[in-house]
Order: structure tokens, then sequence, then C-alpha cells
């Protein structure tokens, strides 16, 4: 039998500051005869301050009365340096007006000397559980943290889990966030992973694409107008950036904008408020800013079709997404994702991708990325009638491509590839040879010599 693995916790780490060394040493017996604890002891506060600095402990136990500096001192840096370390304190000078101070400035207990170790142990016990249940909570803020973040972005190739971690960085803060990468990345999965995941998530998301507009669409799209500001405004228009108050604006293919509204975006940023067209009262917006592009912004700025201070603007922090044929590790994961997504659209049960149609995949550049694999899933769940995706439910320009990259151990014989193909016709036209030779651009006769060569009668 094999002896099976289970995680321990960590033990809980205490300190014990005292300049009385006898009082160390029965508190540290008497704790220890108790509880499993990795206990230290300190003669003065300097010396645990610095130890603390390089090491987490769980509950100090401190003397009030110390050299140089004193039990208050004491727990109010460590109060600085780790907030959930809980602290007693204890004096053989107690009054209740000292307690009280004790408690407020964050002591989860004040015990008077000498200190009875039943109670001491019982009031660390309950020091050490509010500590765990912080650690406990802490840890599973992390676990939904992390499968909240899978909803958006699926992967664990490094180049993903490095966007993953910018994310987590810049979620909350209240920045301008700018997205670069190609067609079909998930840039705007990026957009909702920093407004859903962060302090806003329960604001507006609002999204909009600066491509193909003109300067008016946009600047009425974006800021709105007042009742009578142009022919046909009947009635005044909230627009987009004052719907996205309090949440977050997403402007994809930013470096499509036209130059005029580039300067309109700018002054916008600067100012926080925007005028509706027609308008002349200031509207103030706290909408955070995210952008997106396809093209490299940069080299827009050199070119002087994009706005170099909107550019810097924009980009306070950067994020770029790489695109799939840099993660292939996550071709597979992307696979299932989709599968389960389009067996519930198409109500199939398709079970993955056999391996000649996964070799073809992983062969494949992917010039659109995950939206494309995606595209290519969907399809084959549509169309297969087996188990799994085979080489025949890919698009054929896709089959075509791969035939110059796949390894010589995975291409079929041209005759093995026309046998196949002829048996799908068939199996698609009933096995009618007229239809049959139709689709193929055979003669009949032609297809019935191949019929039989290849045993499909």
């Amino acid at each position: 039998m094999g002896m099976e693995e289970t995680t321990k916790p960590l033990p809980m780490r205490v300190a014990i500051v005292d300049d009385e060394p006898i009082a160390c040493r029965e508190i540290e017996r008497g704790l220890s005869r108790r509880a499993d604890y990795e206990i230290e002891s300190f003669a003065d506060g300097h010396a645990f301050v610095q130890r603390m600095k390089a090491v987490h402990f769980d509950l100090l136990l401190c003397d009030l009365k110390l050299p140089g500096m004193d039990g208050m001192e004491v727990l109010s840096t460590v109060k600085k340096l780790s907030p959930d370390t809980e602290v007693i304190i204890f004096t053989g000078f107690g009054s209740i007006e000292t307690a009280i101070e004790a408690v407020q400035a964050g002591a989860f207990h004040f015990l008077v000397k000498p200190v009875k170790m039943d109670l001491l142990f019982s009031l660390s016990q309950r020091a050490l559980k509010a500590v765990q249940l912080i650690r406990e909570t802490e840890a599973l803020k992390k676990a939904l943290i992390k499968q909240s973040r899978e909803q958006f972005l699926i992967g664990h190739s490094p180049a993903i889990q490095e966007v993953l971690q910018m994310i987590d960085k810049v979620k909350s803060l209240n920045c301008s966030v700018l997205i670069e990468g190609e067609s079909g990345t998930g840039k705007e999965l990026v957009a909702r992973a920093l407004h859903f995941l962060g302090t806003r998530k329960k604001e507006p998301f609002i999204a909009f694409s600066c491509g193909g507009f003109s300067d008016d669409l946009i600047t009425n799209e974006l800021f709105g107008h007042e009742k009578g500001a142009f022919t046909g405004a009947v009635s005044t228009k909230i627009g987009l950036l004052e719907s996205a108050d309090k949440g977050t604006i997403f402007l994809d293919e930013i470096g499509m904008m036209p130059p005029n509204m580039q300067v309109k975006l700018l002054r916008f940023i600067q100012e926080r408020n925007l005028l509706r067209v027609g308008g002349t009262k200031p509207i103030a917006v706290d909408a955070r800013l995210v952008a997106a592009g396809n093209h490299d912004l940069k080299k827009e700025v050199e070119l002087n079709n994009f706005r170099e201070d909107l550019y810097y603007r924009l980009n306070v922090v950067s994020i770029m997404l790489p695109p799939l044929r840099h993660r292939k590790e996550d071709i597979p994961l992307l696979i299932q994702h989709f599968l389960t997504r389009y067996n519930k659209q198409f109500k199939k049960e398709i079970s993955g991708v056999d391996k000649k149609a996964m070799a073809v995949l992983n062969q494949y550049p992917f010039p659109g990325n995950v939206r494309e694999l995606e595209n290519i899933i969907e399809r084959g769940v549509a169309l297969t009638e087996n188990k799994y995706i085979g080489c025949e439910d890919l698009p054929r320009d896709l089959m075509e491509l791969s035939f110059t990259s796949v390894d010589e151990s995975q291409l079929e014989s041209l005759e093995n590839v026309e046998k196949k193909y002829i048996e799908k016709v068939l199996e698609k036209t009933a096995f009618n040879k007229g239809k049959a030779a139709q689709i193929l651009n055979l003669p009949r006769t032609t297809l019935w010599r191949k019929m039989k060569k290849y045993r499909l009668e």
C-alpha cells in the first residue's frame, strides 16, 4: 500500500519580547508543552523589529516595559509592518488606562504579570485562530481571483501567465491602460478582466471601436449632444464617456481615431470633464480609460499619424498580448473551452480533436489568432458526424497550408486522400453516383472505376 500524501498546515510563528530571560524561558516552555508553535525570544524591541523585517510572525507576546523601545512602540511598529500579526501586551504595572490604550492601538489583549500560563495559552489560541481565519480568507480570495481571471483568458503558457499577473497588478489602479496585440488575440477580454476583477466591477463597462467612423460620428457617440445642437437633434443624447461614469470605457482600434478626435480625447483625459456637442457646461466624468490597437502605435507616432502626447497619456501601463503561434501549448486548453461552448450551442457531444487534425492545428501559424481557432472549432463541431473532429472537418485552405509544414511521417498517400474524399462525398449523397460524380467533377464511368479500385461499392 502506498502512503497517502497529505499537506500539513504551516506551524504558527510566535515571538516573545521580554528583557527578563527567565520570563522568556517560562513562557516559551509553557507554550511548547501545549502546542506545536515555532517560537523565538528577544530581549529588546529593536532586535525583534529587525528580525520581523526578514521573518513573518503570527503572534507577538510583548512586555510593556522594555529598554530603549517600549512595548507600545513595538506594537505600533508591528501594526505598520504586518497589520495581520496579533499582539498580546503584558506588564507588571497594570492599569485600566494602559490596557485601553494598548487595545486601541491594535493589541489583541492585555495581561498583568505574573502571567498565568493557562490564560496566556487560551488567549494565544484565540489570537492565532483570528490569524488563521485571515490566512484562509486571503487564500480563498486568491483562488477566486485566479478562477475569475481564467473566465477571461485561458492558458498556462508563460506568455499568458505574464499577462494575467499584469492584470492582477493594475486591475484596481485608476490609471489608463494600453493593450496592444494582433487581431484576434483577446484585447477586449483583457479590458473586461481589468474592469470586472477590479474595484469598478459594479459600474458600467462600455466598449467602442474607433475604426471606420468619421470625426463627427465618433464625437457624437463618445461625447453626446444637447437638444437642438444640429439638425435632427430632437433630444439630448448622453455620450458613451458620460455613460461610463464611475466605470470603464474601452476604446478599441484607437490607432484609427481621426486626428481631430484625438485632440478632444486628450483634453478629456487631462481635464476629466467633457462638453456635449452644442453644450456650454462642462460635465465631470470619472471613467477609467482602457485603449487597444492592432497596430504598433509607437510607429504611428513616429509617422505623425498618432499624437505623441495622447500616446503617453494612454500608455501609462502597457499590456502586450502574445499571438497564438507564440503560445501553442495553450491550444489544447482553448480547444476544450470552445468544444464545451459549441457542444452546448449545437446540442452535440464531440469529445475532442483527433491526432492528425491536432497535428495540423499545431503546425498552423494562426494569423487570426484565438478568434480563428474558435471559428475552426465552431465549424468542426457544426459539421462533423464523428465523435472527434478530424482533418476532413477542418477548412480546406488550412489543410492546404498545413501540408507544406507537417512532418513527413504525418503525410498520407494521394491514393489514400482520394479514397477518403470520394467515400465522404458518397456518404453525403447517400451513394447517389450521379450527384457524387457531379460534385467530384468526374465522368460516372471514372467514378465507377475508382469505387471498384477502392472497394467503395
